[in-house]
């Protein structure tokens, strides 16, 4: 269930993308998109958790845990905005996305197999793939502005990515495991699984998002960046739900390959809106190395060719 709920994530978030790009093509900018998108997303967080659910419960530990994660969202966004300045596009998205094979190693290293989380040399090469096939498919040739600020930047938004999806792995143990020794912290699974949770998170990143906005553009934001805001709210909110839904249900077999599936998945989804609105050209042969690493990470071949083992 884990890699379905991954799977739709990934192209809601695709969808989203391209609401941002459509605003900007109305003569919008990315942070007044961000800051509707994000602060729109809240409302739709508040009916999809405690609305939904009927679960009003309040946690203020797990609201100051659920501020951190916020800060993590704004980082990424932030630090990804400003590799966009220095640096080509297709080829920024492509080194944030190879971040998606991170978390798990450093789950392994922190959690280890008894709360379900193991990494095999399969896993690893199929890692090693998805990487290779995003790095492929994000290299579009453009120009650097200032490759040394890009580089700081970019390797800045691929650290605080990686935090903000361990840091999401992190609650679902807390929901799963509850005050387990060897978590770090202790939360039972009641106040983990607090309906607020996401909202707090996206509140946060969308505060610091308006502060960036208003600070910088001091402006309203037009009409274009409000409609497709609100659409990108939508998506951008199930996609995020969805997200956090399959760290919670995952197996221990789809953890290894969760992100990278979430990765590949939007840039599969990006690729096909980009040649279906825009008529870019797509590397169709990177996107079958991506999906040749998911494929080879997920399967347990060991049982299918016990010899490998």
């Amino acid at each position: 269930m884990g890699i379905q709920l991954m799977l739709l994530s990934g192209i809601l978030i695709a969808i989203s993308n391209l609401c941002l790009r459509r605003s900007i093509d109305a003569g919008g900018t990315s942070k007044a998109y961000l800051m509707m998108q994000l602060g729109l997303s809240v409302f739709v967080m508040i009916l999809l958790g405690p609305v939904r659910t009927g679960n009003f419960a309040w946690s203020t530990p797990m609201a100051l845990f659920a501020i951190i994660g916020g800060i993590l969202l704004a980082s990424v966004m932030g630090f990804l905005g400003k590799a966009f300045e220095h640096g080509p596009p297709g080829l920024s998205v492509a080194m944030l996305n190879c971040s998606s094979v991170m978390p798990i190693l450093m789950l392994v290293l922190l959690f280890g197999s008894q709360f379900g989380f193991y990494y095999t040399l399969w896993n690893a090469i199929g890692s090693v793939l998805v990487i290779l096939g995003i790095c492929w498919a994000g290299w579009d040739g453009g120009q650097f502005t200032n490759r040394s600020r890009w580089l700081l930047f970019i390797a800045l938004s691929f650290f605080a990515h990686v935090a903000y999806l361990v840091f999401l792995n992190w609650r679902s143990l807390f929901i799963n495991f509850g005050a387990e020794p060897g978590l770090g912290l202790h939360f039972t699974s009641e106040a983990a699984n607090t309906q607020w949770f996401l909202p707090i998170i996206f509140f946060v990143a969308s505060f610091i998002q308006a502060y960036l906005f208003f600070t910088q553009e001091k402006r309203i934001p037009n009409r274009s960046e409000v409609t497709y805001g609100l659409f990108g709210s939508v998506s951008n909110g199930l996609g995020a739900f969805l997200m956090v839904k399959a760290t919670e249900v995952a197996t221990s077999l789809e953890h290894a390959m969760l992100f990278p599936i979430f990765s590949v998945t939007i840039i599969l989804g990006c690729n096909l809106w980009g040649r279906w609105f825009y008529h870019e050209n797509v590397n169709w042969k990177a996107n079958a190395v991506c999906i040749g690493g998911i494929l080879l990470g997920m399967v347990e071949w060991t049982r299918i060719f016990p010899g490998l083992g």
